[in-house]
């Protein structure tokens, strides 16, 4: 469409067009998401006869990461509108810290109860049952349901697995790469710089600093994303409802793409 516009006006208002059709979408998208998932803490709820749900999330997968709603986040601001009691643990989601600074950012926003966490602490609390719910983002999608996220989050899928805690990614159709099957040799993982790792910044006396934290004679690897393989995943969250991480759970769900399969 911006191709066949005449002229820059055509093109900009164009452009906005689009722009505007597909925040819409994402909204919305990100709407019954939330929706799909709440059930899933409604039931949890009810069983705990008005005690706090414990929902554990990786990184940030919040509005600030979308336009509304936010994926992961959807359903935990949908049952907090409905009243239900909630607790959410924040993963802090090292390097970046986008648990600690931006999910947690939202919580506290919109009042929620909630406590940030170091990433190796999700497995204590699971032994101690005090989490009831894991609920994470993705990156990528594989059509098998293998989910690439924010590094970390495999070993909080482990985690859940052993301690027979429910673990739900939150997948936005426009994720799923219906193209490939296996994520962990298919997925290509982002290695960024590794002062990312060397360093922490943070807010000190009104101003932002930043520390080095390890010898300068050490090396530091920072890999941005994991993929958890669909044995992990009790359920994958898309916007037409919840699946099995499967092939043929995404498929009942998109049977338009079995042709291509």
């Amino acid at each position: 469409a911006i191709e066949k516009a005449k002229s820059y006006k055509e093109k900009i208002r164009t452009a906005l067009e689009m722009a505007q059709k597909i925040t819409k979408e994402d909204v919305e998208i990100c709407r019954r998401i939330g929706g799909h998932g709440l059930k899933l803490i409604e039931e949890i709820a009810k069983k705990k006869q008005g005690k706090p749900v414990h929902i554990l999330t990786h990184c940030n997968a919040g509005w600030l990461a979308c336009v509304e709603w936010g994926t992961a986040t959807s359903s935990i601001y949908q049952a907090f509108d409905q009243r239900i009691q909630l607790h959410v643990w924040v993963d802090e989601t090292r390097p970046r810290s986008q648990g600690a600074s931006l999910t947690a950012w939202e919580m506290a926003e919109r009042k929620i109860p909630h406590t940030v966490i170091t990433d190796g602490t999700s497995g204590h609390l699971m032994q101690r049952s005090l989490v009831d719910i894991v609920i994470v983002g993705t990156d990528r999608t594989t059509r098998s349901g293998d989910v690439a996220n924010k590094i970390g989050t495999y070993m909080v899928a482990l985690a859940a697995k052993e301690n027979k805690v429910p673990f739900y990614a939150a997948v936005p159709s426009s994720s799923i790469d219906w193209e490939i099957e296996d994520g962990i040799h298919q997925i290509p993982i982002e290695e960024r710089n590794s002062d990312e790792v060397a360093y922490v910044q943070g807010l000190a006396d009104g101003e932002i600093k930043r520390v080095r934290v390890i010898p300068k004679e050490s090396k530091a690897a920072n890999y941005a994303f994991d993929v958890t393989p669909r044995h992990l995943i009790t359920g994958l969250i898309t916007e037409r409802g919840i699946s099995l991480a499967s092939p043929e759970g995404l498929l009942q769900l998109f049977p338009e793409k079995r042709a291509s399969q």
